[in-house]
């Protein structure tokens, strides 16, 4: 008796559920889900079960209406009983963890783990940086680069095309039309190998680059200190000084970096002693402008409440005067990285 005979002939009702296997009874409550419009995530099991679902499903024909209900009780049975799932496979565990384990170990693990385990690998192609695949374009064969614009949304496919220089992206385009005889599987390869380049990124200790980070120590070493290092950088590779130099945010940089409506806000941040001292202290010399920047950019009220503190402080030390700006120089950072201000990035061809 073949399988669909049996399924078909099930008697007595009472009893026929247990004469299912666990594989039919999967396809009957697939099929009564999708039947009640349930949305049934099936994409997210391994491709295996994908298969083997379609084909039970393809080769069983009804079953009465004693045996839904067995099953179906079966299984709401088994979905009471369960206290604790854990995610499929490590691309489960590792969206579970996400935040709560090392970006290093993440990257690690997913790697090991494969691609495939991570969805389609034209999601991860399409939604990787423009400047990671515009690399793989100049890297890959001119076949490869064609099938890969072809993947992408259009405007990206423009976008990246733009970017390259005019004879690859010729040869390219022409590529395209080329790429009507290539199968499904060969694309799903490319796709597999394309994502595992983009996942084949050397693990790095640093979040920042070397720029970045010799700019914030900078950032927070004294004047003397600050000058001093930027000069030995120039002497040993002026290039590097130069970027480093452009990522340094003192007091002195406050006027060509700070937009002036945001002025109030700073005032309102800084502890007004602070900022009383560190307007005295850079009321003279090449400090000045900042410290004229900031009082011209709040109200004259607050502005000459300040100014005549500023008088009956007198002269300030130079390391309360310094570490005052350090303060003001640090309220900035912090209302930018709570998104409260935005700083003007300096042009690339600008000395800071």
């Amino acid at each position: 008796m073949t399988e669909q005979t049996q399924i078909a002939r099930l008697s007595p009702p009472s009893h026929s559920a247990a004469r299912l296997t666990r594989r039919q009874k999967a396809a009957i409550i697939v099929r009564f889900l999708l039947s009640e419009g349930a949305d049934v995530p099936l994409t997210e099991l391994p491709e295996p079960l994908q298969e083997s679902l379609t084909t039970q499903m393809g080769s069983m024909r009804y079953v009465d209406r004693n045996t839904l209900a067995e099953v179906v009780g079966e299984f709401a049975g088994e979905l009471e009983a369960m206290g604790l799932t854990f995610p499929n496979g490590v691309a489960g565990a590792l969206s579970a963890l996400d935040g709560r384990i090392s970006p290093q170990t993440a990257a690690r693990l997913k790697k090991e783990a494969g691609v495939r385990q991570f969805g389609d690998p034209w999601e991860q192609v399409r939604t990787a940086k423009p400047e990671d695949l515009l690399t793989i374009l100049q890297r890959e064969s001119t076949e490869i680069a064609a099938v890969m614009l072809s993947k992408l949304d259009v405007a990206r496919a423009a976008e990246l095309l733009g970017k390259l220089p005019g004879d690859t992206a010729r040869r390219i385009t022409y590529a395209v039309s080329q790429t009507e005889a290539v199968t499904p599987d060969a694309v799903d390869r490319i796709g597999l190998a394309l994502a595992a380049q983009l996942h084949d990124v050397p693990d790095t200790a640093f979040a920042d680059g070397p720029v970045q980070r010799v700019g914030e120590i900078l950032n927070y070493s004294p004047a003397a200190t600050r000058d001093e290092v930027l000069t030995g950088l120039e002497e040993t590779d002026e290039d590097f000084a130069r970027l480093v130099r452009k990522a340094i945010f003192t007091f002195v940089h406050i006027p060509d970096r700070v937009n002036p409506v945001d002025v109030p806000k700073l005032a309102r941040e800084v502890d007004q002693a602070v900022l009383v001292t560190a307007l005295a202290s850079a009321s003279a010399g090449d400090l000045a402008p900042a410290a004229d920047f900031i009082l011209d950019n709040m109200s004259k009220r607050m502005a000459e409440a300040l100014r005549e503190e500023m008088g009956e402080l007198g002269a300030v030390k130079p390391r309360d005067g310094e570490e005052a700006m350090t303060q003001v120089v640090n309220a900035i950072r912090q209302l930018e990285a709570a998104g409260e201000i935005t700083l003007i990035t300096p042009d690339e061809d600008e000395e800071s």
